[in-house]
């Protein structure tokens, strides 16, 4: 999957759905994303930056582990194929 950084590819893309804006935080509707967020704190994994129509982080999963990215679609859950591809 040629998702990563300088042609790198990453082993795993970890979608977490949601819908962007204040109203939706905390709610139902951004589960995917906060569970992407407990993702990334476990796996260290830096600040998300803005790509492919949402926000992205690179790194692996631990010393040698396999190499993920995490997508946080920046459209509508209904739109988020856009985002994802």
């Amino acid at each position: 999957m040629p998702l990563g950084r300088a042609g790198a590819p990453v082993d795993w893309l970890v979608v977490g759905l949601g819908n962007p804006g204040a109203e939706y935080v905390g709610t139902r509707h951004n589960v995917g994303f906060a569970v992407a967020g407990v993702l990334a704190d476990r796996w260290s994994l830096p600040k998300p930056k803005s790509r492919y129509r949402g926000l992205v982080s690179e790194g692996r999963t631990g010393p040698g582990g396999p190499r993920v990215a995490l997508l946080l679609p920046q459209t509508h859950m209904n739109d988020a194929g856009a985002s994802v591809g």
